[in-house]
């Protein structure tokens, strides 16, 4: 049919939590992949209102089925589930599934073509494999948290967990070479992800200067080790920043151009990259100056009229009026789905992302999964409820 969505037929059996494993299925279902949402049989007080909103921000798309996994019918269903699925993704620690049987190594013995995806701290093996850990654990193993620091004070890191949606990509993409892998030999895989290595990847350049040159990495805050200008200036009102990096020499000739070609700005020891690093402080007091005289946009649309980059530091208001996500169709505001959410990063021209269904609540979709999928009968599915199983 014209109007399938790409990944129309791929079932996929989500074990995951928090955000890591929930957003790697999100990016699937927003293209059409059944994902069904595994969820343990909680009591109304493990429910708030953070938690309901952070689930719904990750769950859309999806359907939803409670099922308790330590008892030994919940065991019984999940491996009924998976001969029916071609993907099982989980982020839990590597412990986990083994201890329920639902290893790779015995899912593909109920399927042999299954793909399972694993997403750890530290991956299956190794001395460090059973460290249990969130976002910013990922950051600070990965050197991330010690490069984001400004020289001399603590470790911050960045304000929110940019490990998971990198771990969730990486995921994601990996299911879908699975999955063309499968198309073309038959053969299912197993995919172990460490979040740790797939954050540390993300810092290249300097693992190469540490490999090739022996040069240690240190924190530099806003600056740069490769370029000047490069920080975060003051601007006209309360809180207010706006972001500036000169590259190349032809920027910087638009750069003083912007600011009104300023005397100082043609001094011997700004002409040269290598000079405007020397002289940096002094530099950023310079501009500084000149930030400080007008408002974050105006200096980012001043510099950018003039070739320079540069954009202003934004709050979560700023964000949700930014011309940009405007023009990207960045948030979704549909009652069905949420508001002010953020819709998928990946736009195909033929076969666009679709939002169909909230994140379902526990359970919704127990008489799909378990009646029509698997066929059991009305009386089954009342009796496994009654016994603290569904």
């Amino acid at each position: 049919m014209a109007d399938r969505q790409i990944l129309h037929g791929v079932r996929i059996l989500d074990f995951t939590w928090v955000l890591a494993g929930p957003y790697a299925t999100r990016l699937l279902a927003d293209f059409g992949a059944e994902v069904i949402k595994v969820q343990p049989l909680l009591s109304s007080e493990a429910d708030d209102a953070f938690s309901r909103g952070y689930y719904k921000t990750w769950n859309r798309n999806k359907l939803g089925i409670t099922l308790n996994l330590n008892k030994s019918q919940g065991i019984d269903l999940a491996r009924k589930l998976v001969n029916i699925c071609d993907i099982i993704v989980e982020n839990f620690a590597p412990r986990v599934m083994a201890n329920w049987g639902l290893d790779y190594e015995n899912l593909k013995k109920i399927k042999p073509d299954i793909i399972m995806v694993s997403l750890s701290l530290m991956g299956q093996t190794g001395p460090w494999k059973n460290y249990t850990g969130y976002g910013p654990m990922v950051h600070a193993f990965s050197g991330m948290t010690f490069l984001t620091s400004f020289p001399g004070r603590a470790p911050a890191g960045p304000g929110f967990s940019y490990a998971d949606h990198i771990a969730g990509l990486y995921a994601s993409l990996a299911a879908l070479g699975a999955l063309e892998h499968r198309c073309r030999t038959g053969e299912g895989q197993y995919i172990d992800i460490s979040q740790v290595e797939a954050m540390a990847g993300q810092l290249g350049d300097v693992i190469l200067k540490y490999k090739m040159n022996g040069q240690e990495p240190v924190p530099v805050g806003n600056s740069s080790q490769e370029t000047a200008p490069h920080n975060i200036y003051p601007c006209r009102g309360e809180n207010s920043w706006c972001a500036i990096a000169v590259f190349i020499d032809t920027e910087w000739q638009g750069f003083k151009k912007a600011l009104g070609n300023p005397q100082w700005a043609e001094e011997k020891k700004f002409a040269t990259l290598r000079g405007r690093t020397e002289n940096i402080d002094e530099l950023d007091r310079r501009i500084s100056d000149w930030t400080k005289q007008h408002t974050a946009a105006e200096v980012m649309s001043t510099l950018q009229a003039n070739g320079v980059a540069a954009g202003t530091v934004q709050d979560a208001a700023d964000l949700a009026g930014d011309p940009q996500l405007k023009a990207r169709n960045f948030f979704i505001d549909r009652p069905e789905v949420g508001k002010l959410v953020d819709a998928s990063p990946l736009r195909l021209s033929e076969t666009p992302v679709k939002y169909n269904r909230p994140a379902p609540a526990p359970g919704k979709d127990n008489d799909y999964v378990y009646g029509k999928l698997l066929g059991l009968s009305e009386k089954e599915i009342i009796d496994l409820s009654n016994k603290g199983v569904v």
